[in-house]
């Protein structure tokens, strides 16, 4: 069982940045690969970006590669997700989740933990 715990959304203006964090529980963090998916009122769950279980393979949507970085410190049980060049299309509920498949997925239903979600927006 994985406990995931969000943190660092908040209000920014387009243009500048923020950085979420995930804690996680338990002593199997390394054993996941984590993804963030983010999720506007009316719309679906959105893939944001993925990180290995080890950190060396990552992936990101077109809509935020090269302004978007995902991290993880597995002495810390954390991953992160650095925002910048923020833009108020990138407003919505981010979640961060765990997979125990050992390959790159953008797919929800192939995620096993959830987080609770942070609310970010960016406001024009």
């Amino acid at each position: 069982q994985v406990q995931l715990v969000e943190s660092g959304g908040g209000l920014v203006q387009a243009g500048g940045s923020l950085r979420l964090s995930c804690a996680a529980s338990g002593r199997t963090f390394g054993s996941y690969a984590m993804a963030w998916f983010r999720q506007a009122p009316g719309k679906a769950r959105e893939f944001v970006a993925f990180i290995s279980r080890s950190g060396g393979s990552t992936s990101y949507a077109d809509s935020v590669k090269g302004r978007f970085t995902i991290s993880r410190d597995n002495a810390r049980n954390t991953v992160y997700l650095q925002m910048n060049r923020l833009k108020p299309e990138d407003t919505a509920v981010y979640y961060c989740a765990a997979t125990g498949r050992g390959f790159v997925t953008s797919t929800p239903d192939l995620y096993d933990y959830w987080g609770q979600g942070t609310q970010v927006t960016v406001a024009s």
